[in-house]
C-alpha cells in the first residue's frame, strides 16, 4: 500500500511517498487500535484534524482493493476538502482470472486479447463460459484449414496430445487448442462440448485427480446425442481416452 503526494486544498504538499507492505490476504482489523498499527506509517506527519478521515479512507480503499480483485490501484494526487481526502486522478489493474466471481461487480469490462487477436464466434462463446466459472474452459483456433480437432481435459494433457499430433507428422493439420478442467459441472461441459463436438476428433486427457469423470462425460454424451445425425452423416470418428474418479461409470455410458 503506497500513499503519496497528498495535497491540501490550496496545493501544498503535506505527505509524500509513504509506504506500508501488507500480506496479500491480510485484512484491516476491526479493533481501532490494531488497525491503526497497520496504516499509521501512511499518515504519520499529518495534522491531527485529518487523521481519522484519512485512516478511514485508507481502510475503505484497501477493502475495495481486495473485494474487486485489483492487482494495482493508484490514486495520485489527493486533495483535502473540508478535511476529507479526494483522489484527483486514479488508475487500476484488475486480475482477469477473477472474472468468474466478479463479473457482476465489474460490469461490462473487456480485457484486450494479446497480439491484437480477434476471436471467432466459437472462441467468444467459450471465453464467455470461462469467465463465469471457477473451472477452466479454453478454446483457440490454431489453423482454420486444419482437419484434426481436439477436445481435451486440462492444459497438461492438451499440450501432450498436441505434441503427439506433431510428432506423428500432422502438426499442420491441427486445427485447434482446447481444454476443459478444474471440475466443471455437467451443464458447463455440455455447453462447451456442443459447440466443439461437430469437429472434435480426439476427446481425452490423462487421469483426473478430483474431477468427477462421470459428470463431465454426461455433458459430452448429451452434446453427442444432440449432434448424432450430423456426426453419422459425416461418418465422424471419435477417439476417447479418460481416467479418474468414476471413470468406469462415465465411459460405460
Amino acid at each position: 500500500m503506497l500513499l503519496k503526494n497528498l495535497k491540501n486544498k490550496v496545493g501544498h504538499l503535506i505527505l509524500q511517498n509513504k509506504r506500508r507492505a501488507l500480506p496479500i490476504k491480510s485484512c484491516i482489523p476491526p479493533n481501532p487500535y490494531e488497525s491503526r498499527t497497520l496504516h499509521s506509517p501512511l499518515v504519520f506527519g499529518l495534522v491531527r484534524m485529518n487523521l481519522e478521515e484519512i485512516e478511514e479512507f485508507i481502510k475503505v480503499v484497501f477493502t475495495l482493493f481486495q473485494d474487486l480483485d485489483y492487482t494495482f490501484l493508484e490514486m495520485n494526487p489527493f486533495t483535502l476538502v473540508n478535511g476529507k481526502p479526494y483522489p484527483l486522478d486514479m488508475r487500476g489493474e484488475l486480475d482477469d482470472t477473477a472474472a468468474f466471481k466478479n463479473f457482476k461487480k465489474w460490469g461490462n469490462i473487456k480485457f484486450p486479447l494479446p497480439f491484437r487477436r480477434v476471436m471467432s464466434a466459437t472462441e467468444r462463446f467459450i471465453h464467455g463460459l470461462d469467465e463465469k466459472t471457477s473451472a477452466s474452459l479454453k478454446f483457440m483456433v490454431l489453423n482454420s484449414k486444419g482437419q484434426i480437432w481436439t477436445m481435451l481435459a486440462r492444459g497438461g494433457a492438451s499440450v501432450i496430445y498436441a505434441d503427439t499430433v506433431g510428432d506423428l507428422g500432422f502438426a499442420n493439420e491441427l486445427r485447434n487448442y482446447a481444454e476443459y478442467g478444474g471440475a466443471p459441472n455437467e451443464d458447463e461441459v455440455f455447453q462447451y462440448a456442443r459447440v466443439v463436438i461437430d469437429r472434435a476428433l480426439v476427446i481425452g486427457r490423462g487421469i483426473a485427480n478430483f474431477t468427477n469423470v462421470a459428470a463431465t462425460f454426461n455433458g459430452i454424451i448429451c452434446a453427442l446425442k444432440e449432434k448424432e445425425s450430423k456426426l453419422k452423416a459425416a461418418r465422424m470418428h471419435i477417439y476417447v481416452r479418460r481416467g479418474g474418479p468414476n471413470y468406469q461409470r462415465g465411459l460405460a455410458k
